[in-house]
């Protein structure tokens, strides 16, 4: 099974893009699904027909999906929202505000997470296609797994000890919150497990691709160099960018001349500066990627004899190399400046901070007991040497 994401700033196009190449891979025989984990879905709007909460088949091997996130909260957070109900109950807030406050923002991003999990392990599908939201939630969505990992497992057993404790005593006693049963965090540990299977489906490079899509524009490029830098921190795999709504050749009037000039050298930049990843073209449409045959057309200018559904790069990982006495740790980190990079140890961990994302990368056992000595970018990647144990 393959499972490929889009994402990209808003406006540039991904839905279409993302429900083009989900439409040619049901052609090619993939049963597929495709996805939409923005909360402005425009699935339905591509497709020009009605998409609901569950797989609705769009056309033949073709199913898509809008998840909703009020429909997912009872089946994964029943327990979890009850509670915080009883919490804002104690401190005086009306019940109905109560139920609708319980809906803590970023729950979108977990239950897309999970329906992503769910369906991949149901062997229902060959193919899923993810629509994303803009790229600044998409970064936040896929670094959700490792971001509450980290909590989980070291404040998380400690709050459970201390709830566990403290719950005899504050139950006897007036004018206190509640405190969380085993129910909640019996809840929290089954949204966290499914979570970490997200994140060992995606970080699997065979399995999973991520593809930007941009636009011929400054501040559009810039934001999907940022956008692999992230993804890279994270593990994810960047194996192809699209290069949507350039000017065609056929357009000749002078008026857009200055216009195909500018196209012509953000393409260039945008083919050096992800090389060796490869670059998808597609034209600026003369009228609206509306509907199955329009966007059947789509597909085939995007991909030609291309299969969608292979591997369109094979980028490298985080890797441990080894030179004459010291020991290595790669990761990449494209586009990355030293001014927004930060790199720390704690423990059994290296904490790499890029811009406004940190990640805590658990080292190798081979790694633990060796002190840190150099840390440097070196085209493109990062590298950190280990010395000898001490």
């Amino acid at each position: 099974m393959r499972v490929l994401l889009f994402t990209g700033k808003g406006g540039v196009g991904k839905t279409s893009v993302a429900a083009a190449t989900a439409l040619l891979a049901a052609d090619s025989g993939a049963r597929t699904l495709v996805l939409s984990t923005d909360v402005a879905h425009s699935l339905a709007d591509a497709f020009d027909c009605p998409v609901g909460s569950t797989p609705t088949r769009v056309a033949d091997n073709l199913y898509a999906q809008q998840l909703d996130a009020v429909e997912r909260f009872e089946d994964s957070w029943g327990e979890v929202r009850s509670y915080l109900v009883q919490v804002m109950g104690w401190a005086g807030v009306d019940l109905v505000e109560a139920e609708e406050l319980a809906v803590l923002p970023g729950l979108e991003e977990v239950f897309a997470l999970i329906d992503l999990a769910d369906h991949a392990a149901s062997g229902a599908w060959e193919a899923i296609v993810v629509d994303c939201a803009p790229t600044a939630e998409t970064i936040r969505l896929l670094s959700l797994p490792e971001v509450l990992g980290w909590y989980m497992d070291r404040v998380f057993p400690a709050s459970r000890k201390l709830a566990k404790l403290a719950r005899p005593l504050l139950g006897a006693l007036g004018g206190v919150p509640p405190v969380a049963g085993d129910a909640v965090f019996g809840a929290l540990e089954d949204v966290m497990a499914r979570l970490v299977e997200v994140r060992e489906l995606l970080a699997d490079r065979g399995r999973s691709s991520l593809r930007l899509v941009v636009n011929p524009e400054k501040m559009v490029i810039a934001e999907a160099r940022r956008t692999a830098t992230y993804l890279a921190l994270f593990g994810y795999r960047v194996d192809a960018v699209v290069a949507n709504r350039l000017l065609p050749d056929a357009v000749q009037d002078p008026w857009f001349k200055a216009w195909r000039e500018a196209h012509a050298e953000h393409l260039a930049a945008i083919e050096a500066g992800f090389a060796p990843i490869p670059v998808l073209r597609a034209d600026l449409a003369s009228d609206e990627l509306v509907g199955i045959d329009r966007l059947r057309a789509f597909a085939a200018e995007l991909y030609g004899d291309d299969d969608p559904l292979s591997v369109l790069h094979e980028g490298d990982g985080l890797e441990v190399v080894r030179r004459d006495a010291t020991s290595v740790l790669r990761l990449p980190l494209p586009f990355c400046d030293h001014d927004e990079l930060e790199v720390g140890r704690r423990d059994a961990d290296l904490l790499v901070r890029v811009g406004p994302y940190r990640r805590a990368v658990h080292l190798p056992d081979s790694l633990q007991r060796r002190p840190v000595g150099r840390a440097a970018l070196v085209d493109g990647y990062l590298e950190v040497e280990f010395g000898e144990p001490g």
